[in-house]
């Protein structure tokens, strides 16, 4: 972790732009506070992009932009917004007198920064996993006038949430301790949306509801016994597959 805080140090020291990557999904839990403050003591200038943008309504978005300014919606996969960014990132560069910027990308594990460069590069760049901590330092990629430095993601010292991040893939689905106390947690907190994925009724038994899924996807013990625990585990591993909208 302390050499996680050192890259991020390097960064926001080095990039005229900080780029504070958040999940559409899940845009609050998303925020890295304790990032948000070394960006704003540095006095460096930053743009909040929401990153797969895909995955919500036009509803949610226009929420979070009157909230977060400036702010971009993109969406990588379906390269959406891309344009939209560059042009802010340069209009900031112009500002500061700049032919050429360097720019920051922050944010936490898996929530699409290595995507997002690729993207704005037009080519594989930055090499992407689903797994959380696939970017091991500090990377630096061109993309025209635009110098990239992707991070490490980075989980703040004092946070502790375990649904968090295990729903934005910042905790591997497999090292997720008790998965389906917090899929339970997961539907009450975005009903109906991992219900209508798999399938299955709402209902406020959240574990009789894992017990269907798993009974959907054949997942069983011996007596056919439904296995909740790998069913809780397929639904935190879709989740930060992006596959559940």
């Amino acid at each position: 972790m302390k050499n996680f805080w050192g890259f991020v140090n390097t960064v926001i020291e080095e990039a005229d732009i900080l780029l504070l990557l958040l999940d559409a999904r899940m845009v609050e839990q998303t925020r890295n506070k304790e990032v948000e403050d070394k960006v704003q003591i540095a006095g460096k200038t930053s743009i909040y992009v929401i990153t797969k943008s895909d995955l919500v309504g036009k509803a949610e978005a226009e929420k979070w932009k009157k909230l977060l300014k400036p702010c971009v919606f993109v969406s990588a996969k379906e390269f959406r917004g891309l344009g939209r960014l560059r042009e802010k990132i340069l209009i900031e560069a112009k500002r500061m007198g700049k032919e050429f910027v360097t720019v920051g990308v922050l944010g936490y594990p898996n929530v699409g920064k290595s995507s997002l460069i690729n993207a704005l590069k037009g080519k594989h760049s930055a090499s992407t996993s689903s797994l959380p901590g696939h970017t091991k330092g500090v990377q630096m990629i061109r993309a025209g006038k635009i110098m990239l430095l992707d991070t490490p993601g980075v989980i703040p010292y004092l946070e502790k949430s375990g649904l968090g991040h295990s729903l934005i893939g910042a905790v591997d689905y497999n090292k997720v301790k008790d998965p389906c106390s917090l899929v339970a947690e997961a539907m009450r907190l975005f009903p109906g949306r991992i219900e209508a994925f798999y399938g299955v009724e709402q209902s406020e038994d959240k574990q009789g509801t894992i017990e269907e899924i798993a009974l959907k996807r054949k997942l069983l013990m011996k007596a056919g016994v439904p296995d909740v625990q790998r069913a809780a585990r397929l639904v935190l591993k879709d989740w930060q597959a992006d596959k559940i909208k």
